[in-house]
């Protein structure tokens, strides 16, 4: 039994929409008949003579499986080769290219994997702009069964996000010195626990093998905060759970609340378990058990009291004399033990304190605190905030105020005691190596008075990692306005652009902090489409006598300096890369990710530019709200500022201040009309 939609979220049960294609349940939002999914992307192609499903948009990729409360579809993915003959000379090979569009790899559960000798798998992302190499040498004494450190056998992670891959094989060396041990050698991408490397692989795998690759999913394209708006188009059925996605994935995922099992996706979906049937599931005594609505409760049998739990004893409401004496022996224990309660919880309040006060040390709360008070602006100058003021003014951090998830923290909107509206940054962790510069970017964040940046207003160190406080931005994201189709003019695009450039810009020349992570999600709108540049969680500082910083990757697939990512080397340049992607989307109104664009046609998302520039079909490519002949000579201006920010080499994208000054030329050109003077 499946689904049948009726309208845009109200799905009941029809057993017209098969569940089962072979082997692999179809639950929705997922289905094989038209009707029986929410949208194309979920369209399940079933073989009616194989019985083996493949994801519509996807050729010839076979669905192993979906599983509905991890948001996981796994698929089999082909291997790439490549073949030598005795002397070493390559005879034969294969790449393996996909895109899975918008079902990114899973980055916690998928590695990437090379068997062989001398070789090496080349992973290109976003058409071959970033590539991860996987080598594997051929150190005979050094293979070892289920060991894949480089030796016969490699695997390195693959990034969040990643929607589009391109896999190819090749030697780094001469391969005839190996070609005992491996004539070939192959490159996949596979769960880490479904592949168990074996020496005999170097000569007995097939280049005709497929893996196990998982990939996450989500509905729609937006947040909860946004979904749960509009009640017509939410997703998530009734006792039903909503959370966004998390690292590269968009969108929001729906699960059964605490006590409830089903699909969450449809009408009267998430079923109550009663957990009175799973002794795993209930701490009450054997046949004291009383199922509720998501949850139970243990009760006695009527005629008696007590406690139903496990290790607990009911007895007769009516009792002997000698029972209430013992009672009587148990209450003045009870009162004793009563006591002792309120010292345990004395004691531990004290150590709370206590706790709290080395949090405050430990986070550089007493440097912090002098840097503060002795800081001349006592205008702009940061807050130390308590807990306690961070935790009233989020309803003790409840769900229901968060407005933003990421990989590096959760966002809650708050109210403070004097009204005013904050949006506050509750990191996953900290490195305790680097206290000193966290405490440095908060006394430079907290005292830039830009209008351009999201204002830092203080920070809570008595927590086990930081809190940090910002002014709350009321018109959401870039993001959501380029790709909602609110409705942005292209003044307005450029207006933004051009704002967002001068932020960086102030940055880079004023404090020399380098975002890191610049796209339309981390640019804030305010009520008259003024840009607020947020989100410093991996900004980094250089100082002034060093042009780079060498340090991890750290980024947005998609957004992300290849130069940056190949070499690990930081410059003002990478913030330049990613404003670059920026203005393309400003431009077309599509993330970079979706654009239609072959890997063997171009090389980067500054040659697709170019291309259409030559090609003169840049204002087929505009979003269509902008596509108008009067924007034409100015788009082509924008988009040659974008091409010199995305070229592939640091050295000649131009700085922020120049993109600056010419985005202002252009905002001038463009407001009174005189396109001659381009």
């Amino acid at each position: 039994m499946q689904l049948l939609l009726t309208g845009f979220v109200n799905v009941v049960a029809d057993t017209s929409c098969p569940n089962k294609c072979g082997n692999v349940d179809i639950p929705y939002p997922f289905g094989t008949k038209e009707g029986c999914y929410l949208d194309k992307s979920y369209r399940i192609e079933c073989n009616s003579t194989t019985q083996i499903p493949q994801i519509g948009f996807i050729p010839k990729v076979d669905v192993l499986e979906i599983e509905l409360d991890r948001h996981l579809i796994r698929v089999s993915l082909p291997i790439a080769f490549t073949c030598f003959n005795v002397r070493g000379i390559e005879t034969s090979g294969s790449m393996m290219a996909v895109n899975t569009s918008r079902f990114p790899f899973s980055s916690t559960l998928n590695s990437l994997t090379a068997v062989g000798c001398d070789i090496e798998a080349h992973l290109g992302l976003l058409e071959q702009a970033v590539l991860i190499n996987c080598q594997s040498d051929c150190e005979l004494a050094s293979i070892r069964n289920g060991s894949c450190h480089g030796h016969g056998c490699c695997q390195t992670p693959i990034p969040e996000g990643m929607t589009f891959a391109a896999l190819v094989v090749a030697a780094t060396r001469n391969h005839s010195r190996v070609r005992d041990n491996s004539t070939c050698g192959y490159g996949f991408i596979v769960e880490k626990d479904k592949y168990n490397f074996s020496t005999t692989h170097l000569r007995t795998m097939s280049k005709n093998m497929s893996f196990s690759v998982a990939l996450d999913w989500s509905v729609e394209n937006i947040k909860c905060e946004e979904a749960q708006k509009d009640n017509t188009t939410y997703k998530c059925q009734e006792n039903s759970v909503c959370y966004n996605g998390e690292g590269g994935l968009s969108g929001y995922r729906c699960e059964c609340a605490q006590g409830y099992r089903g699909n969450p996706y449809i009408k009267n979906g998430c079923e109550d378990v009663n957990e009175c049937e799973y002794a795993e599931l209930n701490d009450c005594q054997p046949g004291l058990c009383n199922n509720t609505k998501g949850s139970y409760s243990c009760n006695c049998a009527k005629g008696f009291q007590g406690d139903a739990k496990k290790g607990g004893e009911c007895i007769p409401l009516h009792k002997s004399h000698d029972r209430a004496v013992i009672e009587g022996v148990g209450e003045g224990v009870a009162g004793a033990a009563v006591a002792m309660v309120f010292v345990y919880w004395g004691a531990k309040r004290r150590l709370r304190i206590k706790c709290r006060k080395d949090f405050f040390k430990k986070n550089g709360g007493i440097m912090l605190q002098k840097m503060l008070f002795t800081c001349e602006d006592h205008v702009n100058k940061g807050k130390i905030f308590t807990e306690e003021e961070l935790k009233k003014a989020t309803s003790n951090f409840n769900n229901a105020k968060v407005i933003g998830q990421g990989g590096y923290g959760t966002v809650y909107v708050g109210t403070l005691e004097n009204k005013t509206q904050v949006a506050i940054k509750k990191s996953k962790m900290i490195d305790q190596r680097q206290i000193k510069q966290f405490v440095n970017e908060v006394i430079i964040l907290s005292q830039i008075n830009h209008p351009n940046i999201v204002k830092l207003l203080g920070c809570c160190l008595e927590t086990h990692v930081p809190l940090l406080v910002y002014e709350y931005i009321t018109n959401s994201t870039l993001c959501h306005h380029i790709h909602s189709h609110v409705g942005l003019t292209f003044e307005m695009r450029l207006k933004i652009a051009g704002e967002t450039a001068e932020a960086l810009d102030y940055m880079h020349s004023t404090t020399q902090i380098i975002h890191r992570d610049v796209k339309p999600s981390n640019i804030l709108l305010d009520d008259e489409l003024n840009a607020k540049v947020s989100d410093f969680g991996i900004s980094r500082f250089v100082p002034l006598d060093q042009t780079h910083l060498s340090t991890s990757v750290k980024g947005t697939i998609g957004y992300m300096d290849p130069e940056y990512f190949r070499t690990c080397k930081l410059t003002e340049k990478s913030d330049v890369y990613s404003f670059g992607v920026v203005l393309m989307e400003l431009l077309m109104g599509t993330e970079i990710r979706f654009l239609d664009r072959p890997l063997a046609c171009h090389k980067g998302a500054a040659a697709y530019l170019d291309s259409l520039l030559t090609d003169d079909a840049l204002i087929l490519a505009l979003d269509d709200q902008i596509k108008k002949d009067e924007y034409a000579e100015v788009a082509k201006c924008v988009a040659k500022i974008a091409i010199n920010c995305l070229d592939l080499e640091g050295k000649n994208r131009p700085t922020m201040g120049d993109i600056k000054q010419e985005l202002k030329q252009l905002q001038h050109v463009l407001f009174s009309k005189d396109v001659q003077s381009i």
